[in-house]
């Protein structure tokens, strides 16, 4: 591991389903406690190379990208990780022929599709009955290096998750309405894998981190498709292949 780094991967969270996978892949988390942060942190180590290599993890106080951000900057301050990977569940934008629960999103670009100004039905072509949304998109790239690494494990006989990489679409709402991602996202960016509400921020705090920055990589598996049908039954199985997906990527992809 390169000098300035002090552990080789934070992994964030957002909600508990999420966490206890994370859990589960090691038996040797241990507490954390840091002097004037309240935040509960955990730690373990993995072997890789004949080397031990350290990670930490924790949970976001809240869902959404503010916590997100916060929690990112300061574990990024306190730990200096060479990756910061966001692991856990998302909605998927497709249908089931193309995409399953339990499929791995690792997002290329991300981008902000709750950014922009309500108006009138008449001065935009994203009409919600008398509402309209005029969106002012922003977005994040993934370093092109860990992209390459993540598509060079699509097809290898070690790997036994199905991964999706395309645009992430984040926002500050839970959505569960079909028309929201037709008309908000799909006709912005209709290449559009995913949405979630914290990868963003994520993403954002880490190239906008002080040195050494660490690389994001956000790593979300597939339990609804953002309509109707919404509900929490593919949860737990979207937090164990998105969990998996990251030790797999940790263990045997990213150079330590």
């Amino acid at each position: 591991m390169e000098e300035n780094y002090q552990c080789a991967a934070f992994i964030i969270t957002a909600v508990v389903i999420e966490t206890e996978s994370i859990k589960r892949l090691y038996p040797s988390w241990k507490r954390l406690s840091i002097n004037g942060d309240s935040q509960a942190y955990y730690e373990t180590w993995f072997e890789k190379d004949g080397e031990r290599h350290r990670i930490i993890t924790a949970q976001q106080s809240v869902m959404g990208m503010t916590a997100a951000t916060v929690l990112t900057m300061k574990a990024i301050a306190q730990f200096k990780p060479r990756y910061v990977i966001m692991s856990g569940i998302a909605a998927g934008t497709g249908d089931e022929a193309r995409q399953i629960y339990g499929d791995v999103i690792v997002p290329d670009v991300i981008w902000d599709y709750s950014t922009g100004k309500f108006v009138g039905p008449d001065e935009t072509e994203i009409r919600f009955g008398d509402l309209g949304f005029l969106p002012r998109p922003r977005s994040v790239y993934i370093d092109e290096k860990m992209i390459e690494l993540v598509k060079s494990t699509i097809g290898r006989d070690d790997n036994e998750f199905h991964v999706h990489i395309g645009p992430l679409a984040c926002g500050s709402s839970v959505v569960a309405n079909r028309a929201v991602v037709e008309k908000q996202v799909l006709s912005l960016f209709p290449k559009t894998v995913g949405l979630d509400m914290e990868s963003y921020s994520v993403a954002f705090s880490c190239q906008n981190s002080a040195a050494p920055k660490p690389q994001a990589i956000v790593v979300k598996s597939i339990c609804d498709f953002a309509d109707s049908e919404k509900s929490d039954q593919y949860q737990k199985f979207a937090a164990y292949t998105s969990s998996g997906y990251t030790k797999y990527l940790l263990e045997s992809i990213l150079p330590l």
